[in-house]
């Protein structure tokens, strides 16, 4: 299966599937216990678990999907969401993926996103994806 340049994680309450959906770019999602591989340059969007503490922040399929090393390759950003009643806390799954994998942590939008968050994305993987171009164009 060709992957698409997002790939993203959405637990059963469907809220990064929603967000996903409103961006209306093409999107592969990762679907517990199936493996998925990426077959392009990607940026992950995931929500982030817990009551606010980093154990447990990422959900298990993003990191068995994390897990195989061709995907951490292909990967170049992520996107979290999270609850701001977490405090510190808000899209630590982000944070984590980031640090982890060395890769920038792009966005972080709560539950479903407003639609500034969803033109902010849009945009913002646009450029994203434009200034990697340049790059590999001008070295």
């Amino acid at each position: 299966m060709q992957t698409a340049p997002l790939i993203y994680f959405s637990s059963r309450s469907e809220n990064c599937h929603r967000f996903v959906q409103k961006l209306n770019l093409k999107a592969t999602r990762i679907i517990e216990d199936e493996t998925l591989l990426a077959t392009q340059p990607f940026v992950l969007l995931c929500p982030t678990y817990g009551g606010g503490g980093a154990k447990g922040a990422v959900p298990k399929a993003v990191i068995q999907f994390l897990n195989i090393p061709e995907n951490r390759q292909l990967i170049r950003g992520v996107i979290a969401s999270g609850n701001t009643n977490f405090g510190a806390a808000y899209g630590l799954a982000g944070d984590i993926i980031a640090q982890k994998c060395q890769i920038p942590f792009l966005y972080r939008f709560e539950l479903l996103g407003t639609p500034e968050d969803v033109n902010r994305v849009k945009t913002g993987l646009s450029t994203f994806w434009s200034s990697l171009t340049d790059q590999c164009v001008t070295r």
